[in-house]
């Protein structure tokens, strides 16, 4: 048996998981190792890389539902047949970050729901805890399948540009959430928030500015802005069929997922 930890992951993958190998399957350099989750609709392949000679680490991959899947541990060595050394059961559950993407997904054009979030701003988490809600929060909105006519300014496109109100950008800059205002940028609506004034005449680039965040104000206002460096420590996805490749460049795995 191979212990899993932990053994739950949340449904948009990328958090780290390690693998504890019991003493007959501490094996010669020459083996590699590899984790199949098998979902009631997908299965995903995922590299590892060895911590020591008892333990290896991987990524979870983001999955399609909330359930218990099987992972078998898998072994390989050159010329030799591909053996399953050991299998254990792993969950992927919504977590809270989830809800919150799903939650700013829907009111994305909602002035009630989107006021709500600023009275959020008022009691201002520390650093530390918003470096950790920018990362999960824009893995999970990036996660979600947003419909074909999803829009950062919410459905109601007939809204003039010249009526204030709060928009999603401006949630995203106020509290300084770097990957989430990247994310949002890249979507319908995205570059059109950025001129949009709320009630107090802010737009998010001013509000950028007035707040002292100057890596979000130089990627909302600069030509050629690339990406935060903090994301691509993240990873890189390749769609193709019903395939996809996704490679974790912090701890260089691969993860192929499949329709089952």
């Amino acid at each position: 048996v191979m212990k899993l930890n932990p053994q739950q992951a949340p449904l948009y993958g990328d958090s780290v998981i390690t693998v504890q190998l019991t003493e007959e399957d501490k094996v010669e350099d020459d083996v590699v190792f590899y984790l199949v989750f098998t979902g009631s609709t997908v299965q995903h392949c995922t590299s590892t890389r060895k911590i020591n000679p008892g333990s290896l680490e991987t990524i979870s991959p983001g999955h399609d539902c909330c359930e218990t899947v099987k992972v078998a541990l898998c072994a390989s060595r050159e010329g030799r047949p591909v053996l399953v050394v050991a299998e254990e059961s792993f969950q992927f559950v919504q977590d809270e970050a989830y809800d919150a993407a799903q939650f700013l997904a829907t009111c994305a054009g909602n002035q009630q729901a989107l006021n709500f979030t600023r009275f959020l701003d008022r009691s201002r988490p520390p650093a530390a805890d918003v470096d950790f809600l920018d990362e999960k929060v824009a893995l999970a909105f990036r996660h979600l399948k947003l419909p074909a006519e999803w829009n950062v300014l919410g459905a109601d496109q007939s809204l003039t540009e010249n009526i204030p109100r709060e928009t999603l950008m401006h949630f995203a800059v106020r509290l300084g959430l770097l990957r989430l205002t990247w994310f949002l940028l890249q979507q319908p609506g995205g570059r059109g928030a950025l001129s949009i004034h709320n009630n107090e005449g802010a737009t998010p680039v001013s509000l950028a500015l007035e707040r002292g965040y100057q890596k979000l104000h130089q990627l909302l206002t600069e030509e050629e802005a690339r990406e935060p460096d903090s994301w691509s420590t993240l990873s890189h996805t390749v769609h193709s069929g019903d395939y996809s490749v996704k490679h974790h460049r912090g701890l260089d795995v691969y993860m192929l997922t499949a329709e089952a």
